[in-house]
């Protein structure tokens, strides 16, 4: 008998883990590595509230899922950076009203009072479940059903956050350029750090549009634009170097500003310019220019290129 029970425990380990097959993003920012360790290389990062799919499990006592995030991009994760759920809860999570981070950075309280013990920090666009509103706090509950409160002053309701969404190339280059001086991290994906395509995704998910994670693929979306003087605010600008094959390897990418100036990653973000006249010319990436990429026409037109509102990850 003990050893039927044992099997049919065993049974139900497994088709529990069968079964959570999905799961949200539990922490600020989580880093997604590319192997089931902490020394291993970070690949990119996941913000919270983000749904992902889990792969597979590591055998390092179910610590590291490997997941993939909803511009397919795939990593290992250690577990506390995920709450794994079953379907059943991963749509009740997409489903449920959400408060959106609309400031850089922030924290969230036990109590509506900054006086009160940190639950956590936030960044911009980490996403919470609305639990209610107490004078100018907002209650939120997290994946794992912590709950606490975020000040208005750096969080609005997705309802009342998409009235006002701003998705212009104005709006975006103010968002782009309130990140000047922010430290270059090889895979990060938001303020605490972000690599070059990294900068440009975060802006973007900023204003509620998601493109592939790297500008290995971001430039395979949108339209060319070839002739540098065609090039208008908010396009985005590709560096690299041509194969011997003429096939372009883009390895570097940034936004387009304006007057031959483009805003970027690279160590910190920057302007440079492409003008030899102007005092943040950069020869180095001038050097390396390849094209410009028109991508804001196309979201939710175009393979690759949506929102939190289109994306299969977040309408299932």
């Amino acid at each position: 008998m003990k050893r039927l029970t044992t099997s049919l425990v065993a049974i139900f380990c497994c088709l529990s883990a069968i079964c959570q097959e999905y799961g949200v993003v539990n922490i600020s920012v989580c880093n997604m590595r590319r192997t089931a360790d902490f020394d291993a290389e970070m690949v990119s990062q996941a913000l919270l509230g983000t749904p992902v799919h889990v792969l597979q499990i590591s055998d390092n006592s179910n610590a590291w899922p490997q997941v993939q995030t909803p511009d397919n991009y795939t990593g290992w994760v250690h577990y506390a950076g995920i709450k794994r759920m079953s379907y059943e809860e991963y749509h009740a999570w997409n489903v449920a009203p959400k408060v959106i981070v609309t400031e850089l950075t922030g924290l969230v309280y036990k109590d509506a009072s900054a006086k009160s013990a940190v639950v956590s920090d936030v960044v911009a666009g980490d996403r919470l479940k609305f639990l209610g509103r107490k004078g100018s706090w907002l209650k939120v509950g997290f994946p794992d059903g912590r709950t606490g409160y975020v000040s208005k002053k750096i969080a609005k309701t997705e309802a009342d956050w998409r009235k006002t969404l701003d998705q212009s190339p104005e709006a975006i280059l103010k968002t782009a350029q309130g990140m000047l001086g922010f430290p270059y991290l090889w895979a990060g994906m938001s303020p605490k750090g972000m690599d070059c395509s990294g900068f440009v995704r975060t802006t973007l998910y900023m204003h509620d549009i998601i493109t592939p994670r790297d500008c290995s693929q971001i430039y395979l979306t949108g339209e060319r634009i070839t002739d540098r003087s065609q090039l208008v605010p908010g396009d985005l600008v590709f560096f690299g170097r041509v194969r011997e094959d003429g096939t372009p390897r883009p390895s570097h990418v940034g936004f387009y500003i304006g007057n031959g100036r483009f805003l970027h990653s690279m160590g910190l973000v920057q302007i440079g310019s492409f003008n030899p006249e102007d005092p943040l010319y950069d020869a180095y990436n001038t050097g390396r220019y390849l094209f410009g990429d028109r991508i804001l026409p196309y979201i939710n037109k175009m393979e690759g290129l949506n929102t939190t509102l289109t994306n299969p990850y977040y309408a299932e």
